[in-house]
């Protein structure tokens, strides 16, 4: 198999960690349900890879999203491979999070919006009622002793609101933080930053006190900007990358939503650039094929197709 011809550049980090979403993020918008056995394969899948963060499901109503309503049996399914600070759910409210819990789950996320317009679609409350909602998830969270994340999604722009000022996203991001959170991760939920605003995103972060040591960036491919902004966020000490083996995922609630950052396209580009990540992309790619074929059509990621092609 091909692999990138490896050609450091100044400035970048020597390791990167991957956090793979596929398993929630990657099949939560498929029209078709993708089995238990299928989901729990997947994830062992990656695990051979060398990926070890993973976001495996999320504790969410099934009437809201019905391709994740079998999360106790996933987490059943996977028995040891669910468990530890690795392999983060999602949960939406203290309901969520008392599901987690019960199955002793030590890691989990919640996924707030920088817009008043999403925050509604997606949680049907306002940007101040989401937080007082995340308030005891986050402080229970932390008492039990779970790393949690907090996602905010359109970070970059919004399909109803447009544009979305940087100072708007700042302070929704540190209120979030404010809550307790280990982790940030920035949402470009319709795929329209670009490098420059990414810069300045994670400039007006760190004037506040939120440094790149406890940020992630998640990029959608919708314009073609994803590993751009990637590298850029790694230009500026950011080591952390969301993807999704394959490029599957979108939003449910944000139909302008493409698919994630294929983690494959992202291994090659830090391949190339001689940063360390752990995962074989072999592997991975074999991965994406196979899973491919359970969903009945190619996977969109541009390495797959070049390298399984």
């Amino acid at each position: 198999m091909r692999r990138a011809q490896r050609e450091p550049m100044a400035g970048m980090p020597e390791r990167v960690t991957i956090y793979e979403v596929g398993p929630r993020d990657g099949l939560q918008n498929e029209k078709s349900i993708v089995s238990v056995g299928a989901k729990a394969e997947f994830v062992r899948r990656l695990l051979a890879a060398g990926l070890q963060t993973i976001e495996t499901t999320s504790f969410v109503s099934p009437k809201w999203v019905p391709q994740l309503a079998d999360a106790e049996e996933l987490i059943a399914a996977l028995g040891e491979d669910a468990a530890g600070s690795q392999r983060p759910v999602l949960v939406p409210n203290e309901r969520g999070l008392d599901r987690a819990l019960e199955h002793g789950l030590s890691a989990v996320a919640i996924f707030g919006s920088a817009t008043e317009t999403f925050a509604r679609k997606n949680l049907n409350r306002t940007v101040a009622e989401s937080l007082g909602m995340f308030a005891p998830v986050v402080s229970r969270a932390k008492e039990s002793g779970a790393w949690v994340r907090a996602y905010v999604s359109m970070c970059f722009g919004d399909p109803w609101e447009g544009d979305v000022p940087v100072e708007q996203v700042v302070d929704v991001a540190c209120r979030m933080m404010d809550l307790g959170c280990d982790q940030l991760s920035l949402g470009d939920t319709i795929g329209v930053g670009t490098p420059g605003h990414v810069a300045r995103l994670l400039e007006g972060l760190d004037a506040q006190g939120i440094g790149v040591d406890r940020i992630g960036v998640h990029f959608h491919d919708t314009y073609g900007q994803a590993l751009a902004n990637t590298v850029t966020a790694l230009q500026h000490g950011v080591t952390v990358v969301d993807a999704s083996t394959g490029g599957l995922g979108g939003c449910p609630y944000a139909q302008s939503a493409t698919g994630n950052l294929a983690t494959e396209d992202l291994v090659w580009a830090l391949d190339g650039l001689g940063i360390e990540t752990g995962v074989d992309l072999e592997q991975l790619v074999q991965t994406s094929v196979w899973m491919a074929e359970q969903l009945g059509r190619p996977s969109p990621s541009r390495v797959v197709k070049a390298l399984a092609g």
